[in-house]
């Protein structure tokens, strides 16, 4: 599967990396995450999560088990958006500034999943998005500057 894994990650510009290596912008050494995302949801699913975070701004910092794994669970949580309103979906993406969140998530290392935290806080803002009460202005709420 690694082979066919890391041809897939080529395609959206990520390279696999050895594991003892610090991965750089595009790299992830998180290669068992990205077969068992294929092997438990298919490779269609894989490449939602590898066009969700490497070809949207400032993401492409998340491809570790926590980020990638996180937008695996958004794009289940999330499929008839991907599914319809796919550019809106790649542009909160790109507004997104996930990165930042996954940094705040380091503080709760231990005491709840990072993963799960992370999720939590991008789900918020993707329900904020595209969620029934998406089209209503909070003018206190500097969260509804997403696109």
């Amino acid at each position: 599967m690694t082979e066919r894994v890391a041809s897939i990650a080529a395609e959206y510009g990520v390279t696999l990396i050895d594991g003892r290596r610090y991965p750089e912008l595009g790299e992830t050494r998180a290669v068992a995450t990205l077969e068992r995302i294929a092997r438990r949801f298919g490779e269609g699913h894989l490449r939602l999560v590898l066009s969700t975070l490497a070809e949207t701004a400032n993401n492409k910092l998340l491809l570790d088990e926590v980020g990638l794994w996180m937008a695996s669970d958004m794009i289940r949580a999330c499929r008839s958006i991907v599914e319809n309103r796919t550019g809106d979906w790649l542009e909160t993406w790109d507004a997104m500034p996930v990165g930042e969140l996954q940094f705040i998530t380091h503080d709760l290392s231990g005491v709840v999943s990072q993963r799960h935290a992370l999720g939590g806080m991008v789900y918020e803002r993707l329900y904020r998005r595209f969620g029934p009460n998406s089209d209503q202005l909070d003018l206190l709420d500097d969260r509804r500057r997403i696109p």
